[in-house]
């Protein structure tokens, strides 16, 4: 895919799964199986705190689309975004398996200018508010009484927006995928061939036929080759009922084949992220890469 001129990293920032943080992205399907060419699907999307139950924010929809088992663009539907979630509709009038997901090629970074450190992308700061930090009334910079008002940094939207006198510069490139998949009739493969970049799954075992007891392969690969020793973080739904997190990391093999085992049915989200001093786009010095999806395991 060429990528853009203009490198937009907004959507990006809320794109990428972040692990650190207790806030996990994810889209799950009302089902990943169904019968016959008349069916939707109905998609929630957002990030929580516990996987599946929105408690954070929603998930962007601008990104989001949805391709038919021939490659066509599909038609995303009654879309609407709430406090904590957003849901959307797709009609699966064609048999096979159906792509839905979001994928983002961006750079996000810093450069100075005179001495000052712009920032590249990101959410670009306001004023302060009042009563709040830095803002009239409100703490000084840094939660600091009395400290004076910090201003907000500068920042441009791309690349292309950093002055040619620009020095310090320093650019990470982000790709992240985001990708759900279901069935009408009869499973197909089509979806799932690979672009060549980033982080892409190329499942062996389908996945929307995942059954408990049955060990599922999946081969994962970073820039259309196999990606060896890619660690995986396997976390099934419904952490709000229960104590334990299950989150379980699985590394793929040389071939880059991860072998996954589902202890009960349900809903699993599954992400790896990968970095490395690969980046395709110019100035950039470094990459980080991400791959997100949720798979519906049934009972045998």
């Amino acid at each position: 895919m060429r990528m853009s001129a203009r490198l937009i990293t907004a959507t990006l920032l809320i794109a990428i799964p972040t692990l650190a943080s207790a806030h996990r992205q994810w889209m799950v399907p009302n089902a990943t199986v169904f019968s016959g060419t008349n069916n939707w699907v109905t998609v929630d999307a957002a990030a929580s705190n516990d996987l599946f139950f929105a408690d954070h924010q929603p998930m962007r929809l601008d990104g989001v689309k949805a391709w038919a088992p021939d490659g066509s663009e599909a038609k995303i539907e009654n879309a609407a975004t709430g406090r904590y979630r957003s849901v959307f509709d797709v009609k699966l009038d064609k048999p096979g398996t159906w792509k839905i997901g979001t994928y983002t090629n961006s750079v996000a970074g810093s450069f100075k200018i005179d001495g000052e450190e712009v920032r590249v992308g990101g959410r670009p700061r306001g004023p302060a508010m009042a009563g709040g930090p830095g803002g009239p009334g409100g703490p000084g910079a840094n939660g600091t009484p009395g400290a004076p008002p910090q201003p907000p940094m500068r920042s441009v939207q791309s690349v292309d927006d950093i002055p040619a006198n620009a020095t310090d510069v320093k650019l990470t490139q982000m790709i992240a995928r985001n990708e759900i998949y279901v069935t009408a009739n009869q499973p197909s493969d089509a979806v799932f061939k690979p672009m060549g970049a980033g982080i892409e799954f190329q499942p062996i075992t389908h996945p929307d036929e995942l059954v408990v007891g049955e060990t599922a392969s999946f081969r994962f690969l970073i820039d259309g080759k196999p990606a060896a020793g890619l660690k995986l973080s396997v976390v099934p739904g419904g952490k709000r009922y229960r104590n334990d997190d299950g989150a379980r990391e699985i590394v793929t093999g040389a071939d880059g084949v991860a072998k996954i085992d589902w202890p009960e049915a349900g809903m699993y989200w599954i992400n790896a992220s990968a970095s490395d001093d690969k980046p395709t786009v110019a100035r950039a010095t470094s990459r980080r890469l991400s791959y997100t999806t949720t798979v519906e395991v049934l009972l045998p």
